[in-house]
């Protein structure tokens, strides 16, 4: 029991870097210059596995997950407590905004892909992401991540992984935010991210 609440009170100091790790991931799609449109024979659903490692003090840690996609509706990327198998973070992204909500700190951040313009790269959009993930799924397709290939040296070494894709039909409804959790400004997740 000792070990599990290591690991729960290990990923609780991670964190703020697991979620800006997955936001980045979330957001920023291929850094390329192809236009992110999908051909008529592309499936309207996806889903796959995911694994999120993120270095830690003296090593590193994982953590395993869902993402789910519905083509130009929703993507969300659900991480799960190891063992227990709890939600502990989750990112929701539509064309239009942004959820991010940290299970275990009861907190949130809500914003507009409007209010997000100056923190997010130039072509940081849902079609991109929507691109990166299809491709990702397809024989022969990059399904890992290194922070270092997503612009954060200070994540080099960490990484996401996605694996098992399926593009059977899935119901994915907007995640409600309990009033229990406290909103918190982009601002305010910054300065959490830069005292790390």
């Amino acid at each position: 029991m000792k070990s599990l609440y290591c690991k729960y009170k290990a990923a609780g100091r991670i964190l703020p870097l697991l979620l800006l790790l997955s936001l980045v991931v979330g957001l920023s799609g291929c850094k390329t210059s192809r236009k992110a449109t999908s051909s008529l024979g592309e499936p309207r659903y996806l889903s796959s596995k995911v694994q999120l490692t993120i270095p830690n003090k003296g090593g590193s840690i994982t953590v395993n997950g869902t993402m789910k996609l519905v083509s130009g509706e929703r993507m969300q990327l659900s991480f799960l407590m190891p063992i227990i198998r709890s939600e502990i973070a989750r990112l929701e992204i539509t064309p239009d905004d942004v959820l991010v909500i940290d299970r275990m700190g009861k907190r949130y951040v809500q914003a507009s892909r409007k209010e997000l313009k100056d923190i997010l790269p130039k072509k940081a959009d849902f079609a991109h992401l929507e691109k990166m993930l299809f491709d990702a799924s397809k024989p022969g397709g990059k399904t890992s991540l290194t922070g270092k290939e997503l612009g954060i040296p200070s994540l080099e070494k960490g990484k996401i992984v996605l694996s098992d894709f399926s593009n059977k039909e899935i119901s994915l409804t907007p995640t409600q935010v309990s009033s229990r959790y406290a909103k918190v400004e982009w601002t305010e997740l910054l300065e959490m991210l830069a005292k790390l």
